[in-house]
């Protein structure tokens, strides 16, 4: 599978971004491409513009997202999401509340998204590495099925 990665930080640099690092990391461990990495400022138009890229120049199976998901007005990466994206995905990101609802309360406030623009999954991560790799703990058994159900695949 070929995954796209976007950070989206107004206060991030690629060396702080803990996260997005992680993810490479563990996409690499399940022997899947990163075919891009891209780090975005938390504005709606790059974040969107990030994502159409991501899925119609490089197309990725599965673009995560990482940070923007939260309660701050500068969080807008469900929004921008939702504005590229044809089809909801809520099973992923009920599934990832209800995962790190085990961890913390604090779980409750992300408002995290789980899209499909064509046959990519677009999927909101939390900003933190911590937040990120258990959020991956939770979705990634389930993806190769999603893209193969993506791709029009039977069950």
């Amino acid at each position: 599978m070929k995954f796209a990665i976007i950070t989206c930080s107004d206060t991030r640099s690629e060396a702080e971004d803990t996260a997005g690092q992680a993810l490479i990391s563990l996409i690499n461990q399940s022997d899947w491409e990163v075919a891009s990495y891209r780090l975005v400022k938390d504005d709606f138009d790059s974040i969107a513009a990030s994502i159409v890229e991501a899925v119609d120049t490089i197309e990725a199976d599965i673009v995560l997202t990482c940070g923007g998901t939260g309660l701050s007005p500068r969080d807008v990466t469900p929004e921008a999401t939702a504005s590229v994206c044809e089809r909801n995905v809520p099973g992923i990101a009920e599934a990832m509340r209800a995962y790190s609802l085990k961890i913390t309360p604090n779980a409750m406030l992300s408002r995290a998204v789980a899209m499909q623009r064509g046959k990519t999954v677009v999927i909101n991560f939390p900003g933190s590495k911590k937040a990120a790799i258990e959020n991956w703990e939770c979705v990634e058994p389930a993806l190769a099925h999603a893209v193969k159900m993506a791709n029009g695949g039977g069950h």
